[in-house]
């Protein structure tokens, strides 16, 4: 790779590596795992770069290989996730706010990894049905199926959870 590649490809990875590892956090829920698939779709966007770079959406690329790694991992392996809670972001300072995120985050972890990676691009990405469509490789239609399915599962978790009389009720 020449040096004006090399040097596009380090500002590419310094400057969306912190999106990159959030999207990754939410695919996984494991800090571990997460910086695991972020390298790894790192590399092989370092591999194809002169390719990646000259399409019109790197990122989106990169995002989909996080997606496409992640559910080969989970098909291989079904790994167990661990009980983290999710990282802080942005929003109320109150106690009942990270509670409330955790569990969210517990509840999430209960959906197949599809479904999971469908709400993590349109909601927690906050992309377009268009842009997951092309992330995952599917239809616009399909995104917004399994993301109508996906709510109504991820509600009924929450309230199955919240019946039990107990946050923890929802499995880690």
């Amino acid at each position: 790779m020449d040096a004006d590649a090399e040097d596009d490809f380090r500002d590419f990875v310094l400057a969306r590596t912190p999106a990159l590892l959030g999207t990754a956090y939410a695919l996984t829920g494991d800090r571990g795992l997460a910086e695991d698939l972020v390298q790894t779709a790192l590399l092989k966007t370092y591999r194809h770069w002169r390719t990646v770079r000259d399409a019109e959406h790197p990122e989106a690329y990169v995002r989909r290989m996080l997606v496409n790694q992640q559910l080969s991992w989970w098909r291989r392996r079904r790994v167990a996730e661990s009980g983290r809670p999710l990282p802080d972001r942005a929003g109320p300072d109150r106690p009942s706010a990270v509670e409330d995120r955790d569990e969210l985050w517990r509840a999430l972890r209960q959906l197949p990894p599809r479904t999971r990676a469908v709400l993590v691009l349109r909601y927690w990405e906050d992309l377009p049905e268009a842009e997951v469509a092309d992330i995952l490789g599917c239809s616009v239609g399909s995104v917004k199926s399994q993301a109508s399915r996906g709510l109504h599962r991820l509600r009924g978790v929450l309230v199955a959870g919240r019946a039990s009389g107990d946050r923890e009720g929802i499995k880690p």
